[in-house]
């Protein structure tokens, strides 16, 4: 979902006006190495563990508690832009607030999009331009862009990072290998549990009340069947058409989904229809969030995840 809650001129006047508000007591702190600005403390803490000591990063979206759908930036993240070297979005729609951001401060940091990197950006430009427009949802059709659930992504996002880490900073080129090579290795850790647990669960269908963990959930072996017309009413935030809720409604009913997967983080009426349908029904209900939670970081957080599942069908 987009978490771009008002038009771009609205949030550049914002942004400005804080700015010149807040005058000279607005600037920036002074850090030592290298400073990144990550849209999400998911993002921010792979970054973290590339970079290690040798920089600052700095998470816009820190807390399980601020919902990403409707934050709105400030000048404190205007000025964070404006003296990172480099910054890191999702991409795909998801955030789009940090493009604003990035265009407004001038700033010549590198940008690193998640989605980008994945090679799924097609459509970025068209939901840049809606939000431009004043769309408040800039979800790009046809793809998922919750793609920190997807293991295999935060991989080369891992990678895009060291890299960019060593054009800036040549001479702790080393640190930032055998920083990168580490998390590989525990990265690849967990997807061995992914696929472990997949061999053991069986696979079979799932619902969900929005697509954030698909990718997790299908590395563990599940067909996601929540019809499309209500995942995406759920995402856009718009009214669910009767017949998509009803559908979901009668997929739950049907005894045949193994867990309905729920996104804490945008819950509504229809998605707690949804939940009390399937908790109704003896389906095990999986809580999954957009955020880093208090004191996880990202492959502890993934390993979080896969247990709640396995926990939920042992049960």
């Amino acid at each position: 979902m987009s978490m771009l809650t008002r038009t771009v001129p609205a949030l550049l006047l914002a942004v400005a006006t804080g700015a010149a508000l807040s005058g000279c007591a607005a600037a920036a702190p002074q850090t030592e190495g290298l400073s990144i600005v990550a849209s999400t403390n998911v993002y921010g803490d792979i970054a973290t563990s590339i970079a290690g000591e040798l920089a600052t990063v700095t998470s816009i979206i820190d807390s399980p508690a601020q919902d990403p759908h409707s934050y709105e930036a400030n000048a404190r993240d205007q000025l964070a832009i404006a003296n990172a070297d480099l910054v890191i979005e999702n991409g795909g729609g998801y955030d789009p607030f940090i493009d604003v951001l990035v265009e407004g401060s001038g700033t010549a940091a590198a940008v690193i999009s998640a989605v980008a990197v994945a090679g799924l950006d097609e459509g970025e430009a068209h939901a840049e331009e809606e939000a431009a427009e004043g769309d408040d949802h800039g979800h790009v059709e046809g793809i998922n862009e919750h793609v920190w659930y997807d293991l295999h992504i935060m991989g080369d996002v891992a990678e895009a990072i060291a890299a960019e880490l060593t054009a800036l900073d040549d001479a702790n080129a080393s640190v930032y290998a055998a920083n990168l090579e580490a998390f590989l290795v525990e990265l690849e850790a967990v997807e061995e549990e992914a696929h472990a647990l997949a061999e053991q669960l069986g696979g079979g269908t799932i619902a969900a009340t929005e697509p954030v963990p698909a990718s997790l959930l299908a590395e563990l072996g599940f067909d996601d069947e929540t019809p499309a017309e209500f995942s995406e009413a759920i995402e856009e935030g718009a009214d669910v058409p009767p017949l998509a809720l009803q559908q979901v409604l009668d997929l739950i009913a049907s005894g045949e989904v193994r867990l309905l997967a729920y996104n804490e983080q945008t819950a509504s009426p229809e998605t707690e229809r949804v939940r009390e349908a399937a908790e109704s029904a003896g389906t095990p209900v999986v809580s999954f969030v957009e955020t880093l939670p208090d004191g996880e970081d990202y492959l502890s957080w993934m390993r979080t995840n896969i247990d709640a599942v396995a926990e939920a069908l042992a049960a």
